[in-house]
């Protein structure tokens, strides 16, 4: 029997046609097959940082957020963005800086810190018994918005990657010796029906919050995250079997990873660029190596006093080149 072939569908947006390409990916997708009349719908945002400065090419554009709501809202009033709290700020930060309480307050839709919500235990391998927040568990659908972006220690961000976010630890860097596993078994458990993926402003090299934005105005979206993360890489010419990640979820048949296994709807050739990959530098190898010791993460990571002028001092060895290579 003949395995039938992953879609991704690729669109070239601005700001006036951002709204009509976002439902254009939607139906593409088949959005109403499986959004039911007043189904339970949670969107995973992207937003990794309340920094002002950095937060439009690291966080999900929230025009694109707010296209898929008022698609949604067509269907079911039950429309939920999420995020989960971070070691340097709450979910609640990063909402207020990205422009999502505006859309919260105009298109009467929730806004879920995970971190603050119910969690429940479940196992997650290798990791064994971790929590996970009951709305991701519960919820009819769940949708994921990620970013395009490089990734230091996974080399590319995006659709998996961004079900990291749903740990509800802001502390969930003590697990990053799981990472590329748990990001397989995240995806198994969590099953999101679809992803958009907002490329309107990438990020390259040093990601995914201190690297190049690049603009791309473009967006993707598929029902096979696997197939939307690997044909993303290829088209700003990343090699998608150095992500671990997404070879392993791959490997457990949850998607696609295959260029001959995908079929691409869309103006390839006018979008494909070529990004500065990611370095896992000695500086970032050591951080993630020390991460998994709670003593660390609390005296070291978590004190800005502490982390801060390291920090600095780490930025003037890579300028020296003293910290290249992993």
């Amino acid at each position: 029997m003949k395995q039938q072939k992953s879609q991704v569908i690729l669109r070239g947006v601005n700001r006036d046609s951002l709204s009509a390409k976002v439902r254009e990916c939607m139906e593409f997708c088949h959005w109403q097959d499986w959004v039911a009349p007043n189904a339970s719908v949670v969107l995973k945002a992207n937003l990794c940082t309340a920094v002002r400065e950095k937060w439009e090419m690291s966080n999900t554009d929230p025009a694109l957020a707010r296209a898929v709501c008022e698609v949604l809202l067509t269907r079911t009033k039950r429309v939920y963005i999420a995020e989960a709290s971070g070691l340097r700020q709450t979910a609640w930060e990063a909402f207020a800086v990205s422009g999502y309480n505006e859309i919260a307050q105009e298109l009467d839709v929730g806004l879920v810190n995970l971190t603050e919500s119910p969690w429940t235990k479940v196992t997650v391998e290798p990791a064994g018994v971790v929590d996970l927040p009951r709305i991701m568990l519960d919820c009819d659908v769940f949708i994921t918005l990620p970013v395009l972006k490089t990734h230091a220690l996974t080399y590319f961000t995006g659709a998996l990657k961004n079900q990291w976010g749903c740990l509800p630890q802001y502390d969930r860097i003590l697990l990053h010796k799981h990472l590329d596993p748990m990001l397989a078994s995240l995806h198994r458990i969590l099953k999101p029906r679809m992803a958009i993926m907002d490329g309107i402003i990438g990020v390259e090299g040093r990601g995914p919050a201190n690297g190049k934005p690049r603009r791309m105005d473009v967006i993707l979206a598929s029902t096979d995250s696997v197939a939307l993360d690997a044909t993303a890489m290829r088209l700003v010419g990343l090699d998608p079997p150095r992500a671990r990640h997404i070879v392993l979820t791959a490997k457990q048949n949850l998607g696609h990873m295959e260029a001959k296994q995908i079929e691409i709807d869309g103006d390839w050739k006018g979008h494909a660029t070529q990004f500065e990959p990611a370095v896992l530098d000695r500086a970032i190898a050591a951080m993630n190596y020390m991460s998994r010791y709670r003593w660390f993460v609390k005296y070291a990571l978590e004190r800005d006093f502490i982390f801060y002028p390291v920090r600095g001092l780490v930025q003037i060895l890579r300028r020296m080149g003293l910290v290249e290579g992993g």
